[in-house]
């Protein structure tokens, strides 16, 4: 069956019988409409699609079967949360909203019902702190990771100082875009740049008078929080203004192929840090090829294969499956539970030789998580676009981000949190 038949299927029981015993339940939260679809869909489909993997080629984790009901929720908040109440009730094990707005919202609500939440490399950075975050995860790294590895690029290629630059940061003007704000002011008091920061409302298709500044300004360098159609437009009117795209940097949601394809040479040399590998040249998508797309089983049309977003939902897909599959070993059982699955998330790790067995040698850093390190490594590669190939390539190796700066802001968030919601820290000796 495939998965979309299977999603509505689950949808429509939510009012009525649990799903089987031997069904792990993984929710997607979705979005294939709107303004933000051509970055929700590949995530989508290549989330959809290694769970179908497992299921076809494997018999499911353990020998138990999975289910992905999907629920669409537009990137809107809201949606995100009545897809969250209309799903948890399948049995879900874990969440991923893939929206900081919907993660958010979310908190609260996981923890209270004991439902583990992976906001993976989004979401509140300072859910890194497992003391207070229990039930959050954001592995293999934070919104303020990425900030820092983007300023220590910036600091590389300007000859290892950025005294006296302007950096700008154009940003979604949401929590999404709000996060890194923080890091980068801190940031500056070490290496002496100027921040200037400047919002895009959502969903962020008029961006005329930021560029407008940012021609008039012209900041050494840009920083970029965006997301969906705001990715496209703004790499298009940066090349309508000849920015220098070399210092044009995303973070890892501003840097997929929907994103400079419409600008065609325009976009040329743009940069953006990532987590994944990009392309099809892993062993994996050859039983990808064999079990999902030749069987008819794929989410997509298959045309995203291989693009960063798509790799990206396969990426968290697999993390999903890996701490289930940990889970059931730290358990016993193969029908776990949600709190078991948090057992298995807050006990993963990742090896290179462990993601060679998978069939993604390379593809991403090795990953360890503890009680007290809810978000893994904090590494992330620098990947620049080549328009005329049609190919991000990556031009840094995995960096790590600046821990003396990153840690103490996780620290000092995640206890004002804990003071606010009467929260006493656990302990992880």
């Amino acid at each position: 069956m495939r998965l979309k038949k299977m999603a509505t299927l689950a949808l429509a029981g939510v009012m009525g019988a649990s799903p089987a015993l031997a069904d792990l339940v993984f929710p997607s939260l979705s979005y294939r409409t709107g303004p933000f679809a051509a970055s929700g869909i590949p995530f989508a489909d290549g989330y959809a699609d290694y769970f179908t993997l497992l299921n076809e080629r494997d018999g499911g984790i353990g020998g138990v079967r999975v289910q992905v009901p999907e629920c669409e929720t537009a990137y809107n908040t809201e949606k995100g949360v009545e897809c969250y109440e209309a799903t948890k009730g399948l049995g879900a094990l874990v969440y991923q909203p893939l929206s900081t707005g919907i993660t958010y919202q979310l908190i609260p609500k996981v923890t209270a019902d004991g439902i583990p939440m992976h906001s993976m490399g989004y979401g509140r950075t300072s859910a890194a702190d497992g003391t207070v975050f229990n039930w959050i995860f954001n592995y293999p790294g934070t919104y303020w990771d990425a900030a820092a590895i983007m300023v220590q690029h910036a600091k590389d290629v300007s000859g290892g100082s950025l005294e006296g630059k302007t950096i700008a940061l154009l940003y979604h003007n949401s929590a999404y875009g709000k996060e890194p704000i923080r890091t980068l002011e801190e940031i500056a008091k070490n290496e002496g740049y100027n921040l200037t920061l400047i919002p895009v409302d959502s969903p962020g298709q008029e961006q005329k008078s930021q560029w407008l500044q940012i021609r008039r300004e012209r900041p050494d360098f840009v920083f970029f929080w965006g997301w969906g159609v705001m990715n496209q437009v703004a790499v298009q009117e940066a090349a309508n203004i000849r920015y220098p795209m070399e210092n044009f940097i995303g973070v890892w949601w501003s840097g997929a192929e929907p994103d400079v394809l419409p600008a065609g040479q325009g976009a040329h040399g743009y940069k953006s840090v990532n987590f994944t590998g990009v392309g099809t040249g892993f062993p994996i998508f050859e039983d990808i090829q064999t079990h999902v797309v030749d069987k008819g089983l794929a989410a997509g049309d298959g045309q995203s294969i291989g693009q960063v977003q798509y790799n990206r939902g396969l990426y968290a897909a697999m993390l999903a499956a890996e701490a289930a599959r940990r889970a059931q070993e730290i358990h016993g059982v193969a029908d776990i539970t949600p709190a078991m699955m948090r057992d298995g998330m807050e006990a993963l790790e990742i090896t290179s030789a462990r993601m060679a067995e998978l069939g993604l040698p390379d593809f991403a850093p090795e990953i360890t998580v503890t009680c007290a390190n809810h978000s893994g490594p904090g590494k992330a590669l620098v990947q620049q676009w080549d328009a005329e190939a049609k190919v991000w390539n990556a031009i840094t190796d995995f960096m790590t981000a600046d821990r003396s700066v990153i840690d103490v802001l996780v620290k000092e968030d995640s206890a004002a949190f804990a003071a606010e919601s009467g929260i006493t820290p656990r302990s992880c000796n």
